[in-house]
């Protein structure tokens, strides 16, 4: 697949909740090992109104074709999620991210295999695996990206 040669980042609007929220709910249902604990429309309404609301959000291209939400206080990267992997959206995204904050944390699931590798191969490094009682009761793999990184 050819790389997007210039990914657009720009700061999210309340509009974009919508397109965000459907890259995730595809995601989940195409994923076998992932479980659906909110519906589509549930899904829709956390991104409009905790995610958009709480959280530093940048989208590429218009409409989004992935986005980044950033706890910003805590330097934490709470999603990375984008519609199409190997197109470089992914990177601009995390690249921004990093641009923003030297040091970033983020937590993944252990049975996904590709953002794992990505985060890895974005410099990431794993130093925990634990069950945190998420909501989707899967184990998490916590991977900190420090200021010497």
């Amino acid at each position: 697949m050819p790389m997007i040669d210039a990914v657009t980042i720009r700061p999210a609007q309340t509009r974009d909740a919508v397109a965000c929220a459907a890259i995730p709910n595809d995601w989940i249902d195409d994923a076998d090992w992932m479980p659906r604990v909110h519906s589509h429309s549930g899904v829709t309404d956390d991104y409009r109104d905790f995610v958009f609301a709480k959280r530093a959000v940048f989208v590429s291209c218009d409409p989004p074709l992935g986005f980044i939400a950033l706890d910003t206080e805590n330097a934490f990267v709470t999603e990375l999620d984008f519609a199409q992997p190997g197109h470089g959206t992914g990177r601009s995204l995390l690249d921004h991210a990093k641009f923003r904050s030297r040091k970033l944390d983020l937590w993944t699931f252990v049975a996904n295999n590709y953002a794992r590798r990505f985060y890895e191969g974005e410099g990431f490094t794993e130093v925990s695996q634990i069950d945190r009682n998420n909501k989707e009761g899967l184990p998490d793999v916590l991977y900190p990206r420090g200021c010497d990184v």
